[in-house]
């Protein structure tokens, strides 16, 4: 059921939003109430003459009452609970607030804090945002769509809750993640909120204390897996199509296994992308342009040990290979530059544990040949870092500490900069600590994290590492695919996602050693990512034929920002 839609005024020019729904339906409305600041018309005209007190207060003085009860909150679980409570309430002030304490507020609406949310959701959760698929409703799909609130719908941030960070199989509890990117997508990339969804496939669960967990509301038991899982994704992807044909489909934290072949399935029938796969290698490979060009150096002329080749190393090791065929290597000498560690060690071609998406990542058992092992059965990262001699480490493993100081100071000696990328999440999973890069290279090492750190001063430097955060990507390249109507999200597009990040780095910015913008200009970031990525979708052939110029301006007239529009009564809503 619609309860308002998108209007222009034709004699005026005013944009307005035409209500549906009357009285306290629209104060339990998080996208219509405006609480105190409804104007007397909008109050007798809309039914809530008597319901609110008789003081009109604008947003401004909204953001301000908000903001101090977010500070009066003990903790950071408390304070995410407390957003997520405005949000239910009124999302146009809860983006107001975000926006301008974005910077302090990222690490509770998304990592690490979400992650502690996400843990115990089943018992914090108060109101339930998005739509539960599952098993037993699959089949009402069409009816499930049909009947949101939203007036139209380009996003969907869908989630199965197989791998949710670095903490794993959380069942339906995992729909914090899409709760918290669809926020990032509003506040970051200006993407309407009424026209974005989150999704959970709550397809059951692995995790046995969920299963034993009173508590647990979700599906209650073992996960779908097999020909009757590809079956129901494939059903809930039609019914995508069929309801929202121009919506953009983002998969999120699903377990390897089935991110892979999700999106080898669906990226060339409808516009999608995989976050965790071509996100996480795009922000990645942004980090590694900027450091190359800090150290003066190609990608060829580096060795790159990646540890962890889930999703997220898979993606990363992808991006440089790609790389490092652009600057004119062949298949074989690209191989040469990655060493890429899983469980069973080393990737090395002929290794029945290879995977599809790892098979051009395995190095020839010739390139290995002489090497010095500690196991002639298996090549461990300390065999990688005393044969091959790498000068950029990556981790995306989940283990804390696992670039322990003697690690780091092993590729330290191999180049007088070495880059260290510990990108796992939230901050107790990190590999390591920005402090333990650069006590160990002496202050010479470039440092990305998944979570943020604090600056550290050095010889009077200041010392700083770049959050390799995903959200540099995802919603400038959400905003640019649906702006400029791309059919669906190439490598190529992804490509200029990252190149456009990196060259917002100033020299300053490099001076300090971020290899990423600052987060502060995230807004910005947004729509240069999405300006790039409009770009090469319409150079494709796959998007709308304007120019440059025009690209621009219809990005910036694209991102929103939170006010409350002028409301004007329509029909009342019926039930279907």
């Amino acid at each position: 059921m619609k309860t308002f839609g998108f209007k222009i005024d034709p004699l005026t020019g005013e944009e307005f939003y035409e209500v549906y729904i009357r009285g306290r339906q629209v104060l339990n409305d998080p996208m219509l109430n405006k609480a105190t600041a409804f104007t007397r018309e909008e109050r007798l005209s809309l039914g809530l003459d008597g319901l609110l007190r008789s003081g009109i207060s604008p947003i401004e003085g909204q953001v301000e009452r908000a903001y101090g009860a977010y500070l009066r909150k003990p903790d950071d679980l408390e304070r995410y609970i407390y957003l997520s409570g405005l949000q239910d309430r009124n999302e146009q002030l809860f983006y107001r607030v975000l926006m301008e304490h974005l910077e302090a507020m990222l690490p509770i609406v998304y990592t690490p804090t979400v992650g502690q949310a996400c843990l115990q959701m089943s018992k914090i959760q108060r109101r339930y945002r998005g739509v539960y698929v599952t098993p037993d409703n699959i089949g009402n799909i069409d009816q499930i769509f049909q009947g949101l609130p939203n007036p139209q719908l380009n996003l969907i941030v869908v989630t199965d809750g197989e791998r949710i960070l670095g903490l794993g199989d959380l069942g339906s509890d995992g729909m914090g993640i899409p709760v918290g990117k669809v926020s990032l997508y509003v506040a970051a990339g200006g993407v309407h909120p009424a026209v974005c969804l989150p999704v959970c496939l709550d397809v059951g669960t692995n995790n046995q204390s969920l299963l034993d967990d009173p508590l647990y509301l979700g599906v209650k038991h073992p996960r779908l897996r097999g020909a009757a899982y590809e079956e129901f994704i494939e059903k809930f992807v039609l019914g995508v199509r069929r309801n929202f044909p121009d919506c953009l489909l983002q998969w999120e934290d699903f377990a390897k296994q089935t991110a892979f072949k999700n999106l080898a399935r669906y990226r060339d029938r409808i516009l999608s992308f995989n976050d965790d796969i071509q996100g996480t290698g795009a922000t990645a490979l942004a980090a590694l342009m900027t450091a190359m060009r800090i150290k003066k150096s190609r990608f060829s002329d580096e060795r790159y040990l990646i540890v962890g080749m889930g999703q997220a190393g898979t993606g990363i090791a992808q991006n440089i290979r790609t790389m490092l065929l652009r600057e004119g290597l062949s298949d074989d000498e690209a191989r040469k530059h990655i060493f890429a560690v899983d469980l069973q060690g080393l990737l090395v071609e002929g290794d029945p544990l290879l995977e599809e998406p790892q098979l051009p990542l395995a190095q020839r058992r010739s390139a290995v040949e002489g090497w010095t092992l500690d196991n002639p059965d298996r090549i461990t990262m300390a065999d990688v870092l005393r044969n091959g001699t790498p000068t950029v480490l990556i981790g995306v493993t989940a283990q804390p500490g696992l670039f322990s100081p003697a690690i780091l100071a092993a590729v330290a000696k191999s180049t007088p900069q070495p880059v260290v990328m510990a990108l796992s999440n939230p901050t107790s999973r990190s590999e390591c600590f920005p402090e333990d890069v650069w006590r160990a290279t002496d202050g010479r090492g470039l440092v990305a994290t998944g979570s943020p750190f604090k600056t550290m001063p050095w010889e009077g430097r200041t010392l700083q590492a770049s959050q390799c955060n995903n959200m540099y990507i995802f919603p400038g390249l959400g905003l640019g695919s649906l702006v400029c109507k791309a059919t669906r999200v190439t490598d190529g597009m992804i490509f200029a996602a990252s190149r456009a990040i990196s060259e917002m780095v100033t020299p300053d910015q490099e001076q300090r050693g971020l290899l990423l913008p600052e987060m502060k200009d995230i807004r910005t970031v947004a729509a240069r990512v999405a300006v790039a990525v409009g770009k090469e979708a319409r150079d494709a052939g796959l998007g709308r034929l304007l120019e440059d110029a025009e690209i621009e301006a219809v990005i910036a007239k694209a991102q929103w920002r939170p006010r409350y529009p002028p409301y004007r009564p329509g029909a009342l809503a019926t039930t279907p």
